[in-house]
């Protein structure tokens, strides 16, 4: 069994949504269950499957997040420090060829979301600078070609 990284609000917030499917949404889609059951004819009730798929799809996810929190390595950004590039550091860069900077938190994959930064340990340009460290230069494959990024900044937060 593979160990899951993740920061502290990662599990958190896996936490919250497996109590919101065990506590709201599953007790919600029993009671349609039942209800669509009272309609009568199961093979022609398009309720009855609608919420029968939606079962399925609650009891797929609380089983993925069960596993994935019973797996968990919580490792917290705040308590670490240093200048190389590890799973939590937030990582500000340099575009060498547009000189646009941008900066990443490395998190785990359940917790990413480039939108406001955050990316996953698995992805490219995560593992292009992991073991890196302030000054050092980064390649990452791109679907159109080669990127080439200067680390400006490393910090844990």
């Amino acid at each position: 069994m593979d160990r899951v990284p993740m920061t502290p609000g990662g599990l958190l917030t896996l936490q919250e949504e497996l109590k919101r499917l065990k506590g709201d949404d599953r007790p919600t889609v029993i009671r349609a269950i039942a209800e669509a059951r009272e309609h009568g004819d199961l093979s022609e009730n398009a309720e009855y499957h609608a919420a029968k798929e939606k079962q399925s799809f609650i009891e797929g996810r609380i089983a993925e997040l069960e596993d994935k929190t019973s797996r968990a390595h919580v490792i917290d950004p705040s308590t670490m420090s240093g200048d190389t590039v590890r799973f939590g550091a937030t990582v500000k860069v340099v575009d060498e060829e547009s000189d646009e900077e941008t900066e990443y938190q490395i998190v785990g994959a359940e917790e990413s979301d480039i939108a406001i930064g955050r990316i996953s340990i698995t992805s490219p340009i995560a593992r292009a600078m992991i073991g890196k460290s302030k000054g050092d230069q980064i390649e990452v494959q791109a679907p159109a070609g080669a990127r080439y990024y200067e680390i400006l900044e490393v910090g844990y937060r």
